[in-house]
């Protein structure tokens, strides 16, 4: 069944979408590519029943050959991620349940060191620090309005939801930063560290907590403060980080 979002939810699923069929970086490999696809999936960010692109648009997308495109969808379909239909209205679909996938994705956590968390997170929140301080001087107030329809759609959201919401709002602060160089760099953190960062995003008082965060850093931006928002997502960041590193304890535990 296919979630529904809240308001704003349009452009949010658009977000997801640019960060887990975003570029693999030069030397990326069918397993970099399955990666990518098997986190999505994990995190329920692609949902059950979903169609894939074409191993030609994945490809393209990926900035790969298609024969690697090909590998990796081969490889989701032993891990019985995704199925592939024949036919006019064929191609392939994810139906691997994100529970079972789930478990994968804790097991790669708990293989991460705490330094190399800690590290990446440090440069995750450069990354979206610097995004908001500079949406705060560019943002208009449509565009700020905007912002805060997608924050108070993942306020009420839980599991995939709220983890699609985050990105969303991510990618959205950035894009409102004006840098082109910024949108690229969120976007390969967010396929690239995203889908370990959000597994925090798994209880309520966390999502809520990580709202409220969220809302600080849209008045920051419509105040057209930009101290205020970097310094908002940094302990925004350093926040969920710290989350994250508890799951991490109870999966090694």
């Amino acid at each position: 069944m296919a979630m529904r979002w809240g308001p704003g939810a349009s452009a949010a699923r658009s977000a997801t979408h640019a960060a887990i069929f975003a570029p693999l970086a030069p030397a990326g490999r069918a397993e970099a590519v399955t990666q990518r696809l098997a986190d999505a999936i994990q995190l329920g960010l692609l949902e059950q029943g979903e169609r894939l692109p074409t191993e030609q648009e994945l490809g393209r997308q990926f900035g790969v050959a298609t024969v690697t495109a090909r590998e990796a969808l081969e490889s989701l379909r032993v891990a019985g991620l995704i199925e592939t239909r024949r036919g006019r209205a064929g191609g392939s679909f994810v139906c691997g349940s994100g529970d079972d996938a789930r478990v994968a994705l804790v097991g790669r956590l708990a293989a991460t060191s705490r330094v190399e968390l800690r590290d990446t997170g440090l440069l995750y929140g450069l990354v979206a620090a610097g995004a908001a301080e500079r949406a705060a001087l560019f943002a208009t107030p449509d565009e700020v309005g905007a912002l805060a329809l997608l924050v108070e759609g993942g306020a009420t959201a839980s599991g995939a939801a709220a983890r699609r919401a985050e990105n969303g709002i991510r990618l959205e602060v950035a894009a409102l930063s004006r840098s082109a160089r910024l949108v690229s760099e969120q976007v390969r953190l967010q396929s690239e560290f995203g889908p370990l960062l959000w597994l925090a995003l798994r209880d309520g008082a966390v999502v809520r907590g990580n709202a409220e965060r969220h809302r600080r850093l849209v008045a920051a931006i419509g105040e057209e403060s930009p101290e205020g928002a970097r310094g908002i997502v940094l302990e925004q960041v350093g926040w969920l980080v710290d989350r994250l590193l508890a799951v991490r304890e109870e999966a090694v535990a």
